[in-house]
């Protein structure tokens, strides 16, 4: 029977998105969830992880959000990855595994399918590769078909250059990355180690940099590089420019979505997230911690506050201050803009009002003058 992967939450007609041959015992799971506590018994074999109200007995299922909680108790799963303090009982046949956080224990299980479902390939170097003289690449690493890597290039060890990835002069991977198809490491670009980068990912395009000299645009070499640190993330088609001078850099931790554009020289903290659309203008620097919600927008030399967070389609024009919450173009402090929205709906209202008042007072004003 084939593992059944389907939408964490949702309308019950929702189909499932894939299937694989795979099996767990309920003993596996608890090895690799490390529950809290246990409630209930199963000797079922999960063989999928299904949302609540559509798991079937033999899958796995989990409360993430309390939203779903009322669903718990008639939800078919054999397990359940449950926060402590849920209080019900499971059925017959049903375990109920608690875990401080359900969400992070099923990342910690699909973390162990990942690793089943896609083996790292055999370090080699594929035939149709082309590889510099020059360049150096580990005897452990993998450099799929159709890569091109370029003179001085260094590619670290355990890292998986998959298919079509190109590779320029003097860019240095580090150790453990994964550069899936069609990535772009352009000259002279830094990637540290246990990188991942998803298709389309460009790192090192020019900054875009023009003068406007006698009627018209002319260009601003981009002579520095990009340097990504340990541990970043970064989603499908986002695209990263090379400095002006000197560096654009993305910290330690970060992750980055689909379809990001960060600017030349822009310099990104530690551990922050950035959501899908966002795009940051050059020469910005956002600290430690900071969250860009999607298509949030930060114009060009300002300073974000570690820790800030902006809402999504937030427009960022001025520096935000640690630890802000923001909202809304040009944005404003979250709760100030949320009780703005809800006025901007009576506004219609409000003008009539005003414009029966000063019909009121106009007539008023004639009868005290006649």
């Amino acid at each position: 029977m084939p593992l059944i992967v389907g939408h964490c939450h949702g309308p019950a007609h929702r189909p499932p998105f894939f299937r694989m041959q795979l099996a767990f015992s309920a003993a596996e799971i608890a090895a690799i969830v490390q529950p809290l506590s246990i409630k209930g018994t199963t000797d079922a074999t999960v063989r999928g992880i299904a949302a609540l109200g559509l798991a079937q007995a033999g899958d796995l299922s989990f409360l993430g959000n309390p939203k779903y909680k009322t669903e718990v108790a008639t939800s078919a799963a054999s397990i359940v990855l449950l926060p402590p303090d849920y209080a019900g009982e499971p059925s017959i046949g049903q375990q109920f595994l608690f875990v401080q956080k359900p969400s992070v224990a099923l990342a910690r299980l699909c973390t162990r399918i990942e690793q089943l479902l896609w083996p790292k390939p055999v370090p080699g170097i594929h035939p149709t590769a082309v590889i510099a003289p020059g360049a150096r690449v580990a005897a452990t690493a993998t450099v799929g078909p159709l890569c091109v890597i370029e003179e001085g290039a260094v590619i670290g060890e355990r890292t998986h250059v998959q298919a079509q990835a190109f590779i320029g002069r003097n860019a240095h991977i580090g150790a453990d990355c994964w550069l899936m198809p069609r990535v772009t490491i352009a000259t002279e670009c830094v990637i540290k180690d246990r990188v991942r980068l998803q298709p389309g990912v460009i790192i090192g395009s020019d900054g875009f940099g023009y003068e406007f000299v006698q009627g018209r645009h002319e260009k601003v070499p981009q002579v520095g590089n990009v340097v990504i640190e340990n541990d970043v993330e970064i989603g499908a088609n986002s695209t990263f420019d090379r400095a002006r001078f000197s560096q654009t850099v993305v910290g330690e931790g970060t992750k980055i979505d689909n379809l990001v554009q960060i600017a030349h020289n822009v310099v990104i903290g530690k551990h922050c997230l950035i959501c899908a659309q966002a795009g940051i203008s050059g020469s910005t620097t956002i600290e430690d911690y900071v969250v860009l919600g999607g298509q949030a927008g930060v114009a060009g030399h300002l300073r974000i506050g570690k820790g800030a967070k902006a809402d999504g389609q937030t427009g960022i024009n001025s520096d935000i201050e640690p630890g802000s919450f923001v909202k809304g173009s040009p944005c404003m402090p979250y709760n100030f803009e949320q009780r703005f929205n809800v006025l901007k709906k009576k506004l219609p209202d409000l003008f009539k009002r005003v414009d029966a008042l000063e019909t009121v007072a106009e007539e008023l004003k004639k009868s005290s003058a006649s």
